[in-house]
């Protein structure tokens, strides 16, 4: 399942890069730590082209690295980068400023999945909680997925108003 979603993630991000980048540096950081976490996010699911030739499960301490870019960038666009956008949508009228008031609230509710998948596998002493990774990294999926297409749609407020 977490095949199609990484896939999809990855498509969407090249769509982003194409139409955003370049144009501001705050877009340009976004997208490349986005970039770096669906990397690290399709290699420890064995998505193509990041499968591994050895059916094995990842170690914990692969999934410990991931968890960490995961929080760096859920923290990242709480406390920097949702700012910064909301701040400058503010300076340019109400229908740029009630949009990403909308979007803000909205992303933060994918945040509990990432929050939850970090407490499990970074808490976990036990290597046996890996056997739930497929089906955690399933649904941690949808939650990026959802909080990427949201985030997007602030990447074209920024973009259109404000490069």
């Amino acid at each position: 399942m977490h095949f199609k979603t990484g896939t999809i993630m990855l498509k969407q991000l090249e769509k982003a890069e194409k139409k955003w980048g370049g144009s501001n540096t705050l877009i340009d950081h976004w997208l490349n730590n986005r970039r770096q976490l669906l990397i690290n996010y399709c290699q420890i699911a064995g998505i193509p082209p990041y499968e591994s030739t050895e059916k094995a499960l990842p170690t914990v301490k692969t999934v410990k690295e991931f968890c960490d870019l995961l929080m760096d960038y859920v923290s990242e666009g709480h406390f920097e980068v949702y700012d910064r956008v909301v701040t400058a949508c503010e300076r340019n009228g109400t229908s740029s400023k009630s949009l990403a008031q909308n979007l803000v609230p909205r992303i933060s509710e994918t945040t509990d999945s990432a929050l939850d998948f970090n407490e499990k596998y970074t808490e976990s002493v036990d290597d046996q909680i890996l056997y739930q990774l497929d089906k955690d990294l399933s649904s941690l999926g949808h939650a990026m997925e959802t909080r990427f297409e949201l985030e997007d749609e602030l990447l074209e407020v920024l973009h259109t108003k404000h490069s």
